[in-house]
């Protein structure tokens, strides 16, 4: 009897080990965090909890970029937390909605995107959406072309890593080569 009894608490220790290693990865990781630029330039899903002591202690971001409208955080309670984390941490924060429906960016938000890149206080800045949000790459897109110079298909294997390896659609690709005209 007490032989069977082993196996069965070795097989829960090791349930409780992983569950616990799930919650710690999950407490721990910054959703769809990516490095577009070391020190310059992070993209992520929405942040929330101790995502942002991360973000601030360890990759310095100065200042969080949101691109969701009101209408996806009218009831949701991170908006309010991502407004308190930035203050009490002295992080600027600069609200840019774009709509999920048409997520491509119009030339006036390019340009105050562009323009908060430019300023070397506000760097390095994390700019954020939802999961695999396609608002997110289209303005890495601008700032890839824009000002960093990078080729289209350069553009393009970056857009296509922020949409988790989903291939950009023909709007997509016409976007990004209008960038360089």
């Amino acid at each position: 009897m007490i032989k069977k009894k082993q196996p069965l608490r070795g097989v829960i220790i090791i349930l409780l080990i992983i569950a616990a290693a799930m919650l710690l990865f999950d407490h721990f990781h910054i959703n769809n965090f990516r490095t577009v630029e070391p020190g310059v330039f992070y993209t992520s899903g929405q942040p929330s909890g101790m995502d942002y002591t991360r973000l601030f202690y360890s990759y310095h971001v100065a200042t969080i970029v949101n691109i969701r409208p009101a209408s996806e955080h009218r009831d949701k309670n991170w908006h309010n937390e991502e407004i308190v984390s930035t203050r009490n941490n002295g992080i600027n924060y600069i609200e840019m909605p774009i709509e999920k429906t048409s997520y491509f960016p119009d030339k006036q938000t390019q340009e105050q995107f562009l323009t908060v890149m430019a300023n070397k206080s506000n760097l390095p800045v994390l700019l954020h959406g939802g999961r695999n949000d396609k608002r997110v790459a289209m303005l890495v897109a601008v700032w890839m072309v824009k000002t960093q110079k990078f080729s289209v298909e350069q553009t393009l294997k970056e857009v296509r890593i922020i949409l988790e390896d989903r291939q950009p659609t023909p709007d997509e690709i016409r976007f990004v080569e209008n960038l360089t005209k």
